[in-house]
């Protein structure tokens, strides 16, 4: 792992000309841009940042680098709203089965994954990423697919939602799951004649995964830096630890204690786990050490909308029995939760798909603002799906924030129109209408699910296209300067660090994504093809493409 210093040198200065820099303030665009010991300093015409840059030598400051942009375009660094940076790791270590496209073909990528590694029996495997909608089964597979493929070996794959997935024989019996074993409150054991299928669901597969043994010390180090690599080639400096929980408190101490960490990291702690999560990162709660930073708290309300498990107000289209999804957590529960958040002063996130979900949050967050008047927490309704119209005005009035999961459109939006039917799939993520009420709104990947593309994430935002070209929600598309205020200064703003990062504005951290195009000025189609050049934090590259 090659050493990357982000530590900003007080004496060095930089100035950065020759491209479009948008500033994402109220400036809107700059002519250069100067940096001045991992700050920056000043923004303006080139001679006004030249005069200020003579004046900061003069007074023992370096002689500035000027770094031509070359035509390419400056923005703020990008800022991950939601994601799992511990998964994206994980996910360095395990089988890909995106690519699968029946179970045969994930046999098949399971039995050559442990011939290319050289596996012995008895050691766990993992696979990532399968999705049902795209088998030709059109459902999940069961542990019988799984231990013809390997029957000597315990596995455990994961649905691309994160939300399921299907243990085989061997893996069972070594988590202890019978047919006698119950499923929990707010999940499912899938069991055929009282025997368990390996599938599970929501909070089951949530906590036998947890059970499963985790790769070593030193294979875990190198994952996350490698997924640090990930998040910076995709002009990202600040990402999010989704659901920080006890298993992972070792890794993060090590990362901390070998300084491998560039990237800033928000860690928000499973509410279950609080005691012993804040205890051991109590360092952490009033801004970041060693690049690490306790942001609040976490809580699951629902599951996910392409696998028919986030809970609706109306039910699934075909559902003949009424089947809405179902929630995961008890109103009383829920109020407990902004309660704790209340007291502590810290900020809570809940995983919200569905509008039954969304609904639970913000009738919650109104009774239990009434107990604390003038505290703000910034909830987050996180992915918020199916939010709905009618919950908008609410949403604005207690300043909650809507993080959407807009890429559904492109990557599931198929899948959301035989699920919910035409008129309420076109609702999801309803930018556009958020916008309109003037909600502050942030944009996330909720990486692993998909990879922390930005730019992709943009181009879904403004064209809202599904993977087969159809137009879903054309009325929800929004301009690109609103989609990349989502990833910039409003994702700055949920963190509560809109004073340090988001914009290019003297006196914050110089975080910065170099692109080699504008996403503001390019055919709103070509915006996804755009290409992250570099990616600075505090002043120093952390990520170059070698094109200049």
């Amino acid at each position: 792992m090659k050493e990357i210093q982000t530590k900003g040198d007080g004496a060095r200065q930089t100035i950065y000309y020759g491209g479009t820099i948008r500033t994402m303030d109220e400036k809107e665009q700059a002519e250069a841009v100067l940096v001045s010991g991992g700050r920056i300093a000043a923004v303006g015409a080139l001679g006004e940042v030249e005069r200020e840059a003579d004046l900061r030598r003069q007074a023992g400051k370096s002689e500035p680098e000027k770094i031509f942009l070359e035509g390419r375009t400056m923005l703020p660094a990008f800022i991950d709203a939601h994601s799992h940076f511990s998964g994206c790791a994980s996910d360095m270590m395990q089988v890909d089965l995106g690519r699968a496209g029946s179970f045969q073909e994930i046999r098949e990528i399971l039995q050559a994954y442990r011939e290319d590694h050289n596996i012995p029996d008895g050691q766990w495997i993992r696979g990532k990423g399968y999705d049902h909608n795209r088998l030709k089964e059109r459902t999940h597979p069961d542990r019988a697919v799984l231990d013809e493929a390997l029957p000597s070996n315990p596995v455990m794959i994961t649905h691309q939602s994160g939300h399921m997935g299907v243990f085989n024989t061997l893996a069972l019996e070594r988590l202890g799951v019978t047919g006698d074993t119950p499923s929990p409150e707010g999940g499912k054991i899938g069991k055929k004649d009282g025997t368990p299928t390996g599938y599970m669901e929501e909070n089951a597969f949530v906590d036998y995964m947890k059970k499963v043994p985790m790769a070593s010390m030193e294979e875990f180090l190198h994952a996350f830096w490698e997924a640090q690599q990930c998040y910076a080639a995709h002009g990202i400096t600040t990402v999010q630890e989704g659901m920080m929980v006890q298993e992972l408190l070792p890794f993060y101490r090590a990362l901390a204690e070998q300084d491998l960490l560039y990237l800033d990291v928000v860690l928000y702690a499973d509410l279950r786990q609080k005691e012993q999560l804040t205890r051991e990162l109590d360092a952490c709660r009033s801004g970041y050490r060693d690049h690490i930073r306790l942001g609040g708290y976490k809580i699951f309300l629902d599951g996910s909308p392409q696998s028919r498990t986030a809970w609706l107000r109306a039910p699934y289209e075909g559902a003949d029995d009424g089947y809405c999804g179902y929630g995961t957590m008890r109103d009383e529960e829920v109020k407990d939760a902004f309660r704790q958040a209340f007291q502590d002063q810290m900020q809570l996130l809940a995983h919200c798909n569905g509008d039954a979900a969304c609904e639970q949050y913000i009738r919650c967050y109104e009774e239990v603002k009434r107990e604390f008047p003038g505290r703000e927490i910034r909830p987050v309704i996180v992915h918020a799906q199916l939010l709905s119209p009618d919950q908008l005005e609410r949403v604005k009035k207690l300043r909650m924030i809507p993080s959407f999961f807009v890429a559904h459109v492109y990557h599931w939006g198929e899948v959301h129109r035989k699920n919910f039917g035409e008129r309420r799939a076109e609702r999801i993520s309803l930018c556009r209408s958020a916008l309109k009420q003037g909600i502050r709104f942030t944009f996330h990947q909720d990486s692993p699910v998909i990879a922390p593309d930005m730019l992709e994430t943009v181009w879904c935002a403004v064209n809202r296209e599904t993977e087969q070209g159809r137009v879903l929600g054309a009325q929800e598309r929004i301009p690109v300067e609103e989609a990349l205020k989502a990833v910039t200064i409003h994702a700055a703003w949920q963190y509560g660090e809109d004073q340090e990062k988001g914009s290019i504005t003297p006196g914050k951290s110089a975080d910065f994504v170099i692109l080699d195009g504008d996403p503001c000025r390019v055919d709103p189609e070509q915006i996804r093809k755009i290409r992250v050049v570099r990616t600075i934090k505090a002043g120093r590259s952390i990520y170059e493409d070698g094109s200049f």
